[in-house]
């Protein structure tokens, strides 16, 4: 639903070490990781000593057809969906990265941002590196290259206490799947088994996909090696500290995942309860905004005694391509995407439940559409606090001017999109909701977009 509004979802990573169906299972997993990345996708799969990559704009359905699959093979694999953060889709920067040298071969997939990439960037180039897309992940890359050790994995040891943000790193060789999280966790990445093979990925949903069982989260600053012998973890920095980013359990992860262990459609539902005690209301129904609004409306109704119901159904075979840059264009996007049930609020008092609120327009053309099917009343609750500052970590949020709630107060917002009452969660709530506690300096639970507060240096990006 936060197409139109602004909040774009980060990629999503999957890779598997030591099974026959590699490219098959990595497939699978990158499905079931569709939602966070649907601009383009991409899988390296290692035979032997050869990485070979399969790649192209669009959905996984529409780049991996049945021809193309049954012709990957090998033991071993890394794959990607990508979100582009710089507006059109560049063909180049589809992940996985693949470099071929002298004597070796390197493919990578990130997800994230690098706070510090320009900078990183600049100075190698002078130093003569030749970049082939405008990823900030390929700098990585080049690093790693330059960092001349004693061996690859601490080459890539040195390289990733070189670069600052928040990622996740996946790296392919002819001998070994190498994986990394930042400093902070910003961004998830899970670690997985399935028989004698390793299986990692940005979110739990993909090991169930495959039938992989979950060992643990990868542990924030840690390196995981993994080869034909096994597996060896290590850190590459000695400043960590968990500040996991909240939007994974707001919006961004599937319901069915877990996240350091905590169940986001749990989490989410915990919002909604909270938000109940925070600003309860007197209504006739609760409704949700679908999909990412739904486990909170089922928590504010539970907590309230307020029915539940489906109030706003939505027309699932409108695609993101259909997202447009005029507001009367992205108004007509969001009526063709939903539709309100007459029978459900006509005459009624409705406490919509929407899971954030970004420019608000998104929130403006649902209200009018529930007060033209007869709503008597609307009363929105915001499982998200209000989002007044950009992320620098690999979210796509749009510039501060743009948030609304960077320029307005909730009884303004409430005003400019049209409902009776408008209440967002408390930051404090949110944490609780999560069960991950949260300080003033970002400890425990990202909470930056919301407070200002950034856990990691930004580097490169001025605070705002």
């Amino acid at each position: 639903m936060l197409d139109e509004t602004g909040i774009s979802h980060e990629c999503g990573l999957f890779g598997i070490w030591g099974n026959e169906e590699a490219a098959r299972l990595t497939y699978y997993g990158l499905h079931s990781l569709q939602h966070r990345g649907q601009d383009g996708a991409g899988i390296v799969v290692k035979n032997g000593d050869l990485l070979s990559r399969t790649k192209g704009l669009g959905l996984l359905t529409d780049v991996f057809t049945n021809e193309l699959m049954v012709n990957m093979h090998g033991t071993s694999a890394i794959g990607h969906v990508l979100y582009s953060t710089g507006g059109k889709p560049d063909h180049a920067a589809i992940q996985p990265l693949l470099f071929h040298f002298e004597r070796s071969s390197l493919a990578l997939c990130h997800n994230g941002a690098l706070t510090n990439a320009p900078s990183l960037r600049s100075k190698l180039e002078e130093y003569g590196s030749i970049f082939q897309t405008t990823s900030n992940s390929e700098v990585l890359a080049h690093i790693i290259k330059r960092t001349r050790q004693t061996t690859f994995t601490e080459s890539i040891r040195r390289a990733l206490s070189q670069v600052k943000g928040g990622f996740a790193f996946l790296l392919l060789t002819q001998s070994q799947m190498i994986a990394a999280r930042d400093p902070r966790g910003l961004r998830p990445l899970v670690l997985g088994r399935l028989g004698e093979a390793y299986v990692v990925a940005s979110e739990t949903c993909a090991l169930d996909t495959v039938g992989a069982t979950y060992e643990r989260d990868v542990a924030p600053g840690e390196i995981i090696v993994i080869d034909d012998k096994g597996i060896k973890t290590g850190f590459f920095t000695d400043d960590r500290e968990l500040t996991v980013c909240g939007m994974e359990y707001i919006y961004i992860a599937r319901p069915d995942s877990n996240i350091q262990g905590i169940n986001v459609h749990t989490s989410r539902k915990n919002a909604g309860m909270i938000l109940a005690k925070e600003s309860p209301t007197k209504a006739d129904v609760v409704i949700a905004s679908p999909d990412t609004g739904i486990s909170a409306a089922i928590g504010y109704a539970e907590a309230t005694g307020i029915p539940y119901e489906i109030g706003l159904i939505r027309n699932r075979y409108v695609g993101r391509t259909f997202i447009a840059p005029s507001q009367q264009m992205r108004e007509q996007g969001v009526k063709m995407k939903l539709s309100a049930v007459r029978s459900i609020v006509e005459g009624k008092s409705v406490v919509l439940v929407e899971d954030s609120i970004v420019r608000g327009t998104t929130g403006k053309v649902i209200i009018n559409l529930l007060r033209e099917t007869g709503a008597k009343e609307v009363h929105m609750k915001v499982a998200a606090p209000m989002f007044k500052y950009p992320c620098f970590y690999g979210i796509d949020l749009p510039s501060p001017k743009e948030l609304i709630a960077h320029r307005h107060t909730p009884k303004q917002i409430a005003k400019l999109i049209g409902v009776d009452s408008l209440a967002f969660i408390s930051e404090k709530g949110l944490a609780e909701a999560v069960g991950i506690p949260s300080d003033a300096k970002c400890r425990g639970l990202c909470l930056a977009c919301f407070t200002g507060n950034y856990p990691s240096d930004l580097c490169d990006f001025k605070e705002v």
